[in-house]
């Protein structure tokens, strides 16, 4: 069996969660573009029917959303690509703090699809009968990929924090960024807001 290249050992290693956020931050952005834009690649059957007519109709403060959105999904991408190599002492910080806060909010939401989604199965919450295949998609495919793509932010965190000195600094720094996540999407919770 052939040795195994330098570059793919130090990928295998521990840079992959920072790809694997990226490629999920690229990748997500993409729909968000699409709709800003005007398409409805996608939106029909998987996304809310409010929100589809926010996108038919071009409502400003909702395309505008959506072109935040998109970008702050670029801005994650590269939060992931930040955080596959050692970075100066505040940038570091930044990654860890951006990464924990993200892994949070992401699990958080995507979980809170999943739960909707396994209740109106159940049966135990009711829908209106022509969102019921709405919510399957939310179920089966928004809240796994929030999901993971929580789950990839974590690694990349924990993975940048266990490969550099000071690590009980850049740890409370993703701790930190966790907590916030948390009571932000509490609030949004609380509020009916998110």
């Amino acid at each position: 069996m052939p040795p195994v290249p330098s570059w793919a050992l130090r990928l295998r290693l521990g840079k992959w969660p920072g790809f694997a956020v990226a490629a999920w931050g690229f990748l997500f952005a993409v729909p968000s573009f699409i709709w800003a834009l005007g398409g409805t690649f996608g939106a029909k059957s998987t996304v809310a029917p409010s929100l589809m007519n926010l996108a038919h109709e071009r409502v400003t403060w909702f395309l505008a959303v959506l072109w935040v959105t998109g970008f702050l999904k670029l801005f994650g991408a590269l939060v992931g690509i930040g955080l596959t190599r050692r970075r100066g002492k505040w940038t570091g910080r930044l990654m860890v703090f951006c990464g924990g806060g993200a892994a949070v909010l992401l699990v958080w939401h995507g979980c809170l699809f999943v739960v909707h989604g396994v209740l109106v199965e159940a049966g135990a919450r009711a829908v209106a009968p022509d969102l019921v295949g709405l919510t399957r998609w939310y179920l089966c495919l928004w809240g796994p990929w929030f999901i993971a793509g929580g789950l990839a932010f974590a690694a990349a965190a924990t993975h940048y924090v266990r490969r550099h000195d000071g690590r009980r600094e850049v740890r409370l720094y993703g701790s930190v960024g966790a907590l916030g996540a948390l009571l932000l999407s509490l609030a949004s919770v609380v509020t009916g807001i998110g």
